[in-house]
């Protein structure tokens, strides 16, 4: 899946942050996010980070996500529908090429692979943060790497129910 735009907002009705990734065959995916199921994957996707430094820090701007373009959906399919899937449980896996995969499931029901690198693994995580501050949920998202992460191919799966 090659991903053209990802968007964290805020629903202040629900009380959630709605993760939308747009790809370049015009689907979308919709993943709800509590409050209580960001504290807890937080600690795992630090661990992916790992010693990175702060998202974005030092690069190029060409390099650098651009978080100014407005989410483009008009001509959007939704493979998993348009309702945002409602996520009580994530799989973090770091792959043997250094990527990141990220499977949200919704129960038994649906599910999403999210594939990352690391460009975009930090922009996620900003867009966490800010989505969360924005909530006012005051979680005090760092960066600090509270999970042991094993190097790629190796170890165990992080996986949070």
């Amino acid at each position: 899946m090659q991903i053209r735009q990802m968007q964290i907002a805020n629903d202040n009705v629900q009380d959630r942050l709605v993760l939308r990734v747009s790809t370049q065959a015009d689907e979308e995916f919709r993943v709800w996010l509590t409050r209580r199921f960001v504290r807890e994957m937080w600690p795992h996707l630090a661990g992916l980070l790992g010693n990175q430094p702060a998202p974005l820090a030092g690069k190029p701007p060409a390099e650098a996500p651009n978080f100014d373009q407005p989410f483009a959906d008009a001509k959007a399919t939704y493979p998993l529908g348009m309702t945002p899937l409602l996520t009580s449980e994530v799989k973090c896996d770091t792959l043997s090429d250094g990527t990141f995969s990220l499977t949200f499931r919704e129960g038994r029901e649906r599910s999403f692979q999210l594939g990352l690198n690391a460009d975009l693994l930090q922009a996620l995580c900003a867009m966490l943060r800010a989505g969360a501050e924005n909530a006012q949920w005051n979680l005090g998202l760092d960066y600090a790497p509270a999970v042991q992460t094993p190097a790629p191919g190796t170890g165990p799966h992080s996986r949070l129910h």
